[in-house]
């Protein structure tokens, strides 16, 4: 045995997310696995290896945020970001514009990201005559909070060649006002119509933006992600690779949004990019098959508050959903279907209920993300052929503004109901889809985990009390549950045989008042046995 590998971790409230033995206060690790984990007192002997004390602090699994878009998160974060405390208002939004434009000069793209009209203080969303204002010599878009709306200027819509005669794509709408002209606001697919004239980051500096948001999410005890695609047809998994070498250190499944490759003939997946085993690996293909609640663009069965006819988009084309059902089922790997409204979710799980299982390992073979407003059957086919559902907790606490004005109180309150899927039996795990949600630092685990137990947003609002969950079963959904739905079989339970990737927390979670979740933050992160974040205290 190579003792220098040999870790023995001793002196903590281990919550283990593994039902036969749920908790511990000691674990052994041998080249970044766990080989013994339970009390002290059973410890086999202890000679030989590096003692830590972890000084009785509160240890769990590490996070895995198995729904985000990290590539888009590292460039957002680079960008205007259009959230209080800095912006309250289209006409701070309008200075904000400016400046960027003054700064960067004419011609160059003014990109920013996060707006929630809700959280504006005209109560409305911006347009193209607002950021005209602002600029008129440069192209401006500015990203809506969901990542399915795309506000831009005229200028952009000359480039784009978009005016009163361009017809609507399939599964998008160019809004308009009265008459006819466009207004700036591009919904679902129509965001696309841009994709081939924004500018991309090079590569070297996509890397460089990875290694710094790596350093975040493991200061937030996050060690596995899921990235879930761009809104263009570039391929990430060589960023990551490049990333990790430098140092990135999570582990990364790959999806790629199918929209942008479905068409072409030469799109594979070589076999060893899904190998598991691998730091980064490819995990599938991603389908939107809807908008979102808060951009009044999810497929709903009812019509949204205050309106008698207005369900949403459809945004997946049949042709679109076979083909990507086809490639899965012949290379083995996992189908993503975004589904918030219930007609997308009925639509999406009685599709894949048609399918048998593909994958050849225990990796849910479909997963369906967000699922918000789910019907009954839905919930129950998914429980009897083994799909997962991928959800946000965060997007109820963060736009319960924006989701009361569309849906109504009570409609709110019956959304993401977590405790009864679970009831029925679906695999069920907590994601943040970052930076696609109105919330400052969007990839921060416990404002959701908040919401989870207390079913209450940060403003207040119910969001349903008959759904909470206890915070174990939360922390389970984020660590084994996500880890699961992801395919990512050796993390998320600190037992025998898994990597021993963990956090070690500020506060007790388990025993802190509830709405106090939120101010819990990690304390120590470790990936493999080895500390790879710890946070100074302050004096």
């Amino acid at each position: 045995m190579n003792t220098e590998k040999r870790i023995i971790f001793t002196n903590a409230r281990i919550y283990t997310a593994d039902d036969k033995n749920p908790s511990a206060d000691s674990m052994i690790v041998e080249s970044g696995r766990i080989t013994w984990i339970g009390f002290h007192a059973d410890m086999p002997s202890s000679e030989g290896g590096t003692v830590v004390d972890l000084k009785g602090r509160r240890v769990i699994p590490g996070f895995t945020d198995s729904h985000m878009h990290p590539v888009m998160l590292a460039d957002f974060r680079k960008k205007i970001t259009i959230m209080p405390p800095r912006i309250n208002s289209i006409e701070d939004l309008v200075q904000a514009v400016r400046k960027c434009r003054e700064e960067q000069g004419p011609d160059k793209w003014v990109e920013g990201w996060g707006y929630d009209e809700q959280a504006f203080a005209e109560k409305r969303s911006p347009n193209r005559w607002d950021l005209d204002r602002a600029c008129s010599d440069a192209p401006v878009s500015l990203m809506r909070t969901c990542a399915h709306i795309r506000c831009v200027n005229s200028r952009a819509l000359e480039l784009a060649g978009i005016d009163r005669n361009t017809p609507d794509p399939p599964g998008g709408e160019i809004e308009r006002d009265a008459s006819g002209e466009p207004t700036g606001v591009l919904k679902e697919n129509a965001r696309n119509l841009l994709a081939d004239l924004l500018p991309r980051e090079p590569e070297e500096q996509k890397v460089k933006n990875l290694l710094e948001l790596g350093e975040l999410l493991t200061s937030q005890g996050i060690v596995a992600i899921c990235d879930m695609g761009n809104l263009d047809d570039g391929d990430n998994l060589p960023v990551y690779e490049k990333a990790a070498e430098k140092g990135f250190r999570q582990k990364v499944g790959v999806y790629y949004m199918w929209d942008f490759f479905a068409d072409r003939t030469d799109f594979d997946i070589p076999k060893d990019r899904m190998d598991k085993n691998r730091q980064i690996s490819v995990s599938g293909l991603k389908l939107i098959g809807d908008g979102s609640i808060s951009g009044r663009t999810a497929w709903m069965n009812r019509p949204y508050y205050g309106s008698t006819d207005e369900y949403g988009i459809s945004t997946c084309e049949d042709r679109i959903m076979e083909s990507a059902i086809a490639f899965c089922k012949a290379h083995h790997c996992q189908l993503s279907m975004h589904a918030m409204g219930a007609r997308a979710i009925k639509r999406m799980v009685d599709r894949a209920c048609e399918e048998k299982k593909w994958t050849r390992d225990d990796t849910p073979y479909v997963r369906i993300e967000h699922v918000t407003d789910p019907e009954e059957e839905s919930i129950v086919k998914a429980a009897e052929h083994g799909i997962a559902f991928v959800t946000q907790p965060i997007f109820p606490y963060a736009e319960s503004a924006s989701y009361l004005k569309n849906l109504g109180p009570e409609w709110l309150k019956q959304c993401y109901p977590v405790r009864r899927m679970l009831e029925k039996g679906v695999m069920t795990a907590f994601s943040t889809d970052a930076p696609a949600t109105f919330w400052a630092v969007p990839s921060d685990p416990f404002p959701g985990l908040k919401l989870a137990v207390t079913r209450r947003s940060y403003t207040g609002a119910d969001c349903g009390q008959n759904q909470a969950i206890d915070i174990s079963t939360a922390l389970k959904l984020y660590t084994k549950e996500s880890a699961e739905a992801a395919g990512f079989h050796d993390i998320g339970v600190l037992a025998p045989g898994y990597r021993a990737d963990f956090a070690v927390l500020s506060r007790d979670i388990l025993e802190v008042p509830s709405d106090e979740i939120d101010q819990v933050c990690v304390y120590q992160t470790y990936i493999d046995g080895e500390c790879v974040f710890t946070r100074q205290e302050q004096k």
